[in-house]
């Protein structure tokens, strides 16, 4: 593993743990020895990606990290442009709403919107959606690049509850099903009593670049729910492409 992957390493574990976290836990997580850690967040230190407090000696992120995201989000504004979307859809159903990207690290969440019910889904931000799992990977594959799709379709799929699709041929009817319709559905793939609905957000070229979706209890939504909110998750991303992109952006045709 290079030093950069290590240093990335660290900064995933601090963005996934605890806000503030002592030197031996970021080693254990990272499982990097202690002599190593410390080397690598003096060096993230240095450039702000990292802090440290002076009292405590814990260490968290630090402010370079919003300022990445900020020269990020002013090349390519797909935060500030989506939320508003996703807020409005939350609002006018009253569930969990979300939005997802994908990077190389696979599709991560990177807006929720919770819904104000007593009983609701928590979706935890910043974190990884596997794609055959969830409604929002399932909807990411029906118009991912062909690499991508294959890659995501070769198998071994781990079994996040009894109803995760953890065969390839059954993933590929989900993908396709996605596909046709433009949204999925997704029942208890990832956590047990959830259903989900979740259509792509597409680029100029019609490839997905990420995914919007509604997430409640199954105890909450019947049949004709789970088509309405497919419905309003796939005009929230066609609005999503239209306001990133200036223009309608349209699914590539499926090549043979």
């Amino acid at each position: 593993m290079s030093t950069v992957h290590k240093a990335v390493s660290l900064l995933d574990v601090l963005g996934s743990g605890e806000a503030e976290m002592a030197l031996a836990d970021i080693a254990r997580a990272a499982d990097f020895d202690k002599a190593t850690t410390r080397r690598l967040l003096v060096a993230l230190i240095d450039h702000s990606l990292v802090e440290q407090d002076g009292e405590s000696r814990l260490y968290r992120l630090g402010a370079g990290i919003a300022r990445l995201a900020l020269m990020r989000e002013a090349h390519f504004p797909f935060l500030r442009t989506a939320a508003p979307v996703v807020d409005s859809l939350a609002a006018a159903t009253g569930e969990t709403a979300h939005l997802s990207e994908h990077s190389r690290r696979g599709l991560i969440s990177v807006h929720v919107v919770e819904s104000a019910k007593a009983n609701r889904i928590f979706v935890p931000l910043g974190g990884q959606l596997p794609l055959h799992a969830t409604a929002s990977g399932i909807a990411f594959l029906a118009f991912a690049r062909p690499d991508v799709r294959t890659a995501a379709l070769a198998g071994g799929f781990e079994p996040y509850t009894a109803h995760t699709i953890v065969d390839p041929a059954a993933l590929a009817s989900h993908v396709e099903d996605a596909r046709r319709r433009g949204y999925s559905i997704g029942t208890q793939g990832f956590e047990e009593g959830v259903d989900s609905v979740a259509a792509p957000i597409l680029d100029t070229a019609g490839l997905s670049i990420g995914a919007v979706a509604l997430a409640a209890p199954c105890s909450r939504v019947s049949g004709g729910d789970l088509d309405r909110y497919g419905a309003l998750v796939a005009a929230a991303s066609r609005e999503i492409g239209e306001r990133l992109y200036g223009r309608a952006t349209t699914p590539q045709r499926k090549r043979a």
